[in-house]
């Protein structure tokens, strides 16, 4: 009889049943996806630039900060609890969702909630960037007179109850608009209606700047502008092509129409500007293909392209008149949020309603089924569309009117600044940096220029350089002779009280010489008057 010899072989290790999950997605989408998240979060410091070059220089920094520190604390917000508030499977209440992915829990290897062609933990990275465009947006309402600190505790809330029930309504599995058949592809109302209209009540919320600010009123840098347009432009092609959730071609055709309605936009608000003023305004291209590309954000997956070549010419006019609204309702949106962010995402919403073609949404390969608007002549389209616009402009404006007002009535979380700090100007105010090495025109040009060295000079009496940005500015930059006086840049001494006995622009050092304080811009006046 044989004997049976048993076969020595390796112990199998267990393989996770994510891993095994995630070999049924193609590796082409995943990475696609991936980069297509990281163009998103690059469209953060294009909103930053486009800001910080619309503002007053006194106030550019500010915004820049605003628009950073809301990234972080959004990015910590998904973590926490705002993924599984907008996306989580198990809560059916078609408003909001559940706790069930709390920090991210459970959240990896299964096909995502909005394609099975990606992961879920690829998807809820995706969408976190979608998140951190919208505050960034929503900042431009601190413009030139809103605190930053409260601004960031206004994020966290908002982000919980204003954002996430809206994305839930309109792309979770069991949201109410989803169920009912919404048009949305990449954020019509979570993140073009929700931050236009939010932003829009936030303005409400602050108030009118001062007159004197708003009188012959000039972006400070239109290259910014320039730059941070393009950044967004850029960005913007990973923020609509990526909504496809793979590398197939209804992702290509996004693209297609994104450029195309960003470029008539551009040309349309241009020619329109020009009319009045007879200058090809570089601040006006840039404000239509803003428009353009909000407009394309909820259509370009849906849309064939002769339809974004209309739509790009109807949102350029339409937008650009529509900036006269806040005039009309008497709130000082400074950075028209309303008017390109919110009447862009309406009206891509209601071009899906007309000219949404099923052919176009099947090249995805998964939504093969789809109905279209009015061109498949799927008529009821256009009031589900309306209804939902209307949902998410009262939505968004209600409660974060209520927010904002509610913080307001918080100590120490005033959401303004006061007059004085407003005059001074918020870099100078709440950030104690600034965009330039000088705050105001008004601020005298020699005191950039250290005088020149003269025969006879010794090494102790040289002036030295600024270098460090906490040391002594240009501005202020002194020796001090045997005597205890202070030689301003060689214009005439300054005793310790900062009264100039010569050419000095008398600035206050209370007893010191130096201290690295720069001159308030009220003093300049006084200080002449004294000299």
């Amino acid at each position: 009889m044989a004997v049976s010899q048993a076969v020595d072989t390796p112990l199998q290790p267990r393989i996770p049943s994510f891993v095994l999950a995630l070999r049924e997605f193609d590796g082409g989408d995943v990475a696609f996806i991936a980069v297509c998240g990281i163009l998103v979060f690059f469209m953060i410091p294009g909103v930053a630039f486009l800001y910080s070059g619309l503002s007053r220089r006194k106030s550019a920094l500010s915004l820049v900060w605003a628009v950073a520190a809301s990234n972080a604390v959004v990015i910590f917000q998904w973590w926490f609890w705002g993924y599984s508030l907008a996306f989580s499977p198990s809560a059916t209440n078609g408003f909001i969702g559940d706790l069930r992915s709390f920090a991210l829990r459970k959240v990896l290897g299964d096909p995502s909630p909005g394609s099975p062609l990606i992961p879920e933990l690829l998807y809820s990275f995706y969408q976190m960037e979608f998140a951190c465009v919208t505050v960034a947006i929503l900042m431009g309402a601190l413009a030139e007179r809103g605190r930053v600190f409260p601004a960031m505790v206004f994020t966290f809330i908002w982000m919980t109850i204003v954002y996430c029930p809206i994305a839930c309504w309109a792309w979770a599995t069991n949201g109410w608009g989803f169920k009912w058949g919404v048009l949305d592809y990449a954020g019509g109302g979570p993140v073009e209606i929700a931050s236009g209209i939010s932003g829009l009540a936030y303005s409400w919320a602050l108030g009118r700047r001062s007159e004197r600010e708003l009188r012959n009123f000039r972006p400070h840098n239109v290259s910014l502008v320039g730059l941070g347009t393009f950044i967004l432009w850029f960005g913007w092609l990973g923020f609509n092509g990526g909504s496809a959730f793979g590398a197939n071609l209804r992702a290509i055709m996004a693209i297609w129409n994104s450029m195309i309605a960003a470029a008539m936009s551009g040309i349309v608000w241009c020619l329109l500007d020009f009319r009045i003023e007879r200058k090809w305004s570089m601040v006006g291209f840039c404000s239509g293909t803003i428009a353009g590309l909000v407009a394309a954000t909820p259509a370009s997956g849906y849309i064939p392209q002769w339809a974004a070549f209309v739509m790009g010419i109807v949102v350029g006019a339409i937008s650009n008149y529509s900036t006269k609204l806040k005039y009309i309702l008497r709130i000082d949106d400074a950075l028209d949020l309303c008017a390109e962010h919110a009447i862009g995402g309406m009206l891509g919403l209601l071009f899906n309603a007309l000219f949404a073609d099923g052919a176009i949404i099947a090249l995805d390969g998964v939504n093969t089924s789809a109905s279209g608007g009015w061109l498949n002549h799927n008529w009821k389209q256009l009031y589900i569309q309306i209804a939902y616009i209307a949902a998410c402009t009262a939505y968004s404006f209600v409660v974060t009117a209520l927010i904002a007002k509610a913080l307001d009535c918080v100590p120490t979380l005033h959401l303004r600044a006061t007059p004085e700090e407003e005059m001074l100007g918020m870099d100078d105010a709440e950030i104690g940096e600034f965009a330039s090495d000088y705050i105001e025109v008004r601020r005298d040009y020699l005191d950039w220029s250290p005088g020149y060295r003269t025969k006879g000079d010794t090494d102790s009496d040289a002036v030295p350089a600024a270098g460090d940005r906490h040391g002594v500015p240009d501005v202020e930059l002194r020796t001090i002779d045997a005597n205890g006086l202070g030689k301003e840049n060689g214009k005439g001494a300054t005793n310790g009280n900062g009264v100039s006995n010569g050419h000095g622009d008398g600035l206050q050092g209370n007893g010191a010489v130096g201290t690295g304080a720069l001159t308030p811009i009220s003093e300049k006046a006084e200080a002449r008057s004294v000299s």
